[in-house]
């Protein structure tokens, strides 16, 4: 047990520890003590989510990053090819290692950030403390692919087109689970199948296992925790409707009409409202479904043009 870890675990809350996550520079110890503390709190040993007498904890505007990844505009970044070079298959696993670290700040800022502030209930904690974990195995197991290839996390330059959308939604949690997780996390979906094809047709099938086994199947639990607790505020939010004897006449079941007719105009806006330029199909149907939403959700968002095959992975 570290220094960080020596702190009574039953005084500690989980934003707290959150909060010590976003605070620790190196993404390997960040990866490794956001482990510890999920670990933690899905076996009892952190039972508190927040201490509710105790005020809202500042949160860093970014999350301490070690400055050993050079940083370039989005639009700078160089092509990352298609796998069929070495060359390309580290440009590739590097981007999607820099996206993980970002995933694992993201998954613990929204359990420090909102989940006090909107007295969200304890399976709210509980999912994004799920995927918090799963997003630092993913990093973890990245950059250790990286080594296996020739390089390191660190080699290449990379961009925090991510934390940018995480600070346009850095007052709003509906807005936050609508662009991170329903936008940014399902664009990920609808590439990873193409991706993973291309390390098999070079060859590189440990990658492509990796992808496949492990990354590929857990976005999707990702993806549906969005989709999950957009609609769970959308339903919150709602006042109900009485009849003349006073008993509540309007309720709200996933996937019913009445959700798509006040759910997802909701996700529309937010979409158009905080996500620049339109959703970029094909999209990955079966995997958007097993998250939890359909077509009517993402079409309306898309212009239909063809994917840049060396589009950036984000």
């Amino acid at each position: 047990m570290g220094p960080d870890e020596s702190r009574s675990s039953e005084q500690e809350s989980l934003v707290e520890a959150a909060l010590r996550v976003l605070n620790t520079a190196d993404p390997f110890e960040k990866a490794q003590l956001g482990d510890s503390v999920a670990s933690r709190w899905l076996h009892g040993s952190i039972t508190q989510p927040y201490h509710p007498h105790h005020p809202h904890p500042l949160l860093p505007d970014r999350p301490a990053r070690l400055s050993n990844v050079k940083l370039v505009a989005p639009g700078l970044m160089p092509k990352l090819g298609k796998a069929g070079s070495l060359q390309s298959r580290i440009a590739i696993v590097h981007s999607l290692a820099h996206t993980e670290s970002w995933a694992i700040d993201l998954s613990w800022d929204i359990i420090a950030r909102f989940g006090m502030q909107e007295a969200m209930p304890r399976e709210f904690f509980t999912d994004f403390v799920k995927v918090a974990q799963d997003e630092g195995r993913h990093f973890t197991l990245l950059a250790a692919r990286l080594e296996e290839l020739g390089s390191y996390y660190g080699a290449l330059p990379a961009h925090d087109g991510l934390w940018d959308s995480a600070t346009a939604t850095s007052k709003d949690l509906l807005s936050r689970l609508a662009v991170e997780h329903c936008v940014h996390e399902a664009r990920g979906l609808d590439v990873l199948p193409t991706t993973i094809s291309r390390f098999r047709n070079g060859g590189d099938n440990t990658t492509a296992d990796i992808l496949e086994q492990v990354v590929y199947p857990e976005e999707i639990t990702h993806c549906a925790a969005g989709v999950k607790w957009f609609k769970y505020l959308c339903h919150r939010s709602r006042k109900p409707v009485s009849n003349q004897e006073g008993q509540e006449i309007r309720t709200v079941e996933s996937g019913t009409a009445t959700e798509d007719n006040e759910v997802i105009p909701k996700f529309h806006a937010i979409v158009r409202t905080y996500f620049r330029g339109p959703l970029k199909p094909p999209f990955n149907e079966e995997a958007r479904k097993a998250a939890g939403f359909g077509p009517e959700w993402y079409e309306p968002l898309a212009v239909k043009i063809p994917i840049n095959s060396d589009q950036h992975i984000s």
